[in-house]
């Protein structure tokens, strides 16, 4: 289950404590004002996000990760099914990359997160 809330925490933008509060301002990736802005701390639980200088650089390897699932799954999917030309398939993956990356740079983020911090049920009244 543990797998699975941290997906789905990663996908509402919920902190991994309260499974309430936002870690990111916008919930919108693509928003230019401040779709990759993260909160201080949880609004709910007061959960401090970035614990100390240099916490996020772990989420670059989980980043990569996602990106590397996303150009395997291209790839196999053209593999057997799409059968397109190479070079056609290599400006999709890149261009899927490109367009992937805000959603990929807070999912890595929030995955980051929650692989430190455990489900609280005292913070959200024992729900």
């Amino acid at each position: 289950m543990r797998i699975w809330d941290i997906a789905v925490d990663a996908v509402l933008n919920r902190c991994p404590r309260c499974h309430q509060g936002h870690v990111f301002e916008n919930n919108n990736p693509y928003s230019f004002k401040n779709g990759l802005t993260m909160n201080k701390r949880c609004p709910h639980c007061n959960l401090k996000f970035e614990r100390e200088v240099g916490y996020f650089y772990g989420a670059m390897y989980v980043s990569y990760g996602l990106q590397t699932a996303l150009i395997t799954v291209l790839y196999t999917l053209n593999m057997f099914w799409w059968k397109m030309e190479p070079m056609f398939l290599v400006i999709l993956i890149i261009s899927m990359v490109f367009a992937l990356f805000t959603v990929t740079f807070r999912w890595s983020r929030i995955i980051w997160i929650s692989s430190f911090t455990k489900y609280d049920k005292s913070v959200t009244g024992g729900q």
